[in-house]
């Protein structure tokens, strides 16, 4: 990217009050925001079609989350520098992003230092994962017992758990979705600990992605 000019960016978060509180943090910054996305289809959408350097992408949004929306633009773009953002501490959140490509992970309570500093980083091609980041997925990425293509004989029901606790819902998120009591689902997910071999839920939702 050439340094004569700003870092042309894409923001996308479902609140409109929260991009409002974006773009008046990076105003007379060296970051140009030069388009808005309020779902993750749309965001999937201008990341493809506009020239865009950098991508600071909301975990959760409507029509596709954004670690889905992830997913999908470094399967086309897989240089594209992007960062998450959240207002949940979640350690899955944070397993998938790295696991996936993403080149950082923000909290919304981050300061307007820490964000245009991250952003310029993942312009240059960096990783700005914290070091408090890593060290809590790191074991979850280096170590599964099992590799993606081995075949683990889940149930229909252990398989949907499987599915939640890869996108990071708490035990009481996945009892309301799937109907089922808390402590129905805290068995599901001993389950497929016994099964995969694995020691924790970070473990599982990464080896779930991979």
């Amino acid at each position: 990217m050439a340094q004569d000019r700003k870092i042309r960016l894409l923001i996308a978060d479902d609140h409109l009050m929260a991009r409002s509180g974006i773009k008046a943090l990076l105003a007379g910054t060296e970051i140009q925001i030069i388009g808005e996305a309020a779902t993750g289809q749309a965001a999937v959408k201008y990341a493809l079609e506009q020239d865009v350097d950098v991508v600071l992408l909301d975990v959760h949004m409507p029509e596709g989350d954004g670690l889905t929306a992830l997913g999908h633009i470094k399967l086309s773009k897989p240089d594209l520098p992007i960062v998450m953002l959240s207002a949940f501490d979640n350690p899955a959140y944070v397993a998938r992003a790295v696991a996936m490509g993403a080149s950082g992970f923000l909290l919304k309570g981050c300061s307007r230092d820490e964000m245009v500093n991250a952003i310029t980083k993942a312009a240059t091609g960096e990783r700005v994962f914290t070091r408090d980041e890593l060290r809590r997925v790191t074991g979850a990425l280096a170590t599964p017992r099992l590799t993606a293509d081995i075949d683990v004989p889940l149930t229909q029901r252990e398989a949907e758990v499987l599915r939640a606790l890869s996108r990071g819902e708490t035990n009481k998120d996945i009892a309301k979705t799937l109907g089922i009591s808390y402590e129905t689902v805290k068995e599901h997910v001993q389950h497929i600990l016994c099964k995969t071999g694995l020691t924790d839920r970070t473990q599982v939702a990464v080896w779930a992605v991979r």
